[in-house]
């Protein structure tokens, strides 16, 4: 098996968390990004320096905070100064809201974007120059089954990143493809155990407005709830870590573009299949069609 030299973002916790450690259990070299390493998260860089070394494995807590352009260059700069280059850059970092649309300012709007959106950018422009100068490489992004599946209320600042994130990154694939750089889009569904992801999640700070929707009370709850009676009790966040540690042992040129890991069925998996074959079958008619694979180099 080839190790592979790789980035997460947003490893803190949840999935990220999860997929940094079962890749370097798997033998790959995984940095292991946060903000505040040495700060809030100072615990959790410890707890995974404390893995590395009980299990012999490569895996390295590095400050890397998503709305710092500055912080994106200087980790990425790190990993290619300790490695040589990197393999695989993994976007995950991200950050749930919940509450009424109308109650989200703009500005709070902007926030949510800024995370979920603007910060893969920043990690892209801090990765790419040096992927593209390796001519190999995999962008493998961490969407979401609210872009294309049913999705309940409440969602709507996160919901509308997460599409513009999935979107970005398919516009990207075709750009990086001649420079040998792959791309995998990974799809979870709702996990309501074994995350963080919903006790976390923040809320408008518009009081007055989110009280207007009072007759709405109750409802995200009774979502939560069933959920949680459609979720099957095997369903759990590794099956995800799992997905990605397939992925990136998978040979380059046979990697998938997506894959999704749903155990509620929202209806996602079925819509895009029909996306992707029509996103497909279009590329082909206007005479893209070498851009739907990475020009990868034997």
């Amino acid at each position: 098996m080839q190790k592979n030299v790789i980035l997460v973002t947003g490893a803190g916790t949840g999935i990220g968390k999860l997929t940094a450690q079962s890749l370097a259990e798997a033998g790959h070299i995984v940095y292991a990004t946060m903000r505040n390493v040495e700060g809030r998260n100072k615990p959790r860089a410890d707890e995974m320096r404390a893995l590395a070394k009980a299990k012999d494995i490569q895996l390295h807590p590095l400050e890397l905070d998503v709305l710092s352009q500055e912080s994106a260059d200087a980790a990425a700069a790190t990993i290619i100064r300790e490695q040589g280059r990197l393999d695989v850059v993994m976007q995950n970092a991200g950050h749930l809201v919940v509450g009424p649309t109308e109650a989200f300012t703009p500005e709070e709007m902007v926030k949510v974007f800024d995370t979920n959106l603007f910060g893969t950018q920043r990690v892209n422009r801090a990765v790419l120059p040096y992927l593209r100068q390796q001519e190999a490489g995999l962008m493998l992004w961490i969407s979401s089954t609210t872009t294309k599946g049913g999705f309940p209320p409440f969602l709507g600042p996160y919901g509308a990143a997460k599409a513009a994130m999935d979107s970005l990154a398919v516009t990207l694939a075709y750009e990086i493809a001649r420079f040998g750089i792959e791309t995998s889009i990974v799809v979870p569904g709702a996990f309501t155990r074994g995350t963080a992801h919903f006790p976390s999640a923040g809320k408008p700070a518009d009081a007055e407005r989110s009280a207007a929707y009072a007759r709405y009370d109750g409802v995200m709850d009774q979502i939560g709830e069933r959920l949680s009676e459609l979720t099957p009790d095997d369903a759990d966040p590794q099956a995800v870590a799992d997905e990605i540690v397939r992925i990136v042992a998978l040979p380059s040129g046979e990697r998938p573009m997506r894959s999704v890991i749903d155990f509620v069925g929202d209806g996602a998996r079925e819509v895009l299949e029909v996306s992707e074959r029509v996103r497909i079958e279009f590329a082909k008619r206007i005479g893209m069609g070498d851009l739907l694979e990475a020009k990868i180099k034997r």
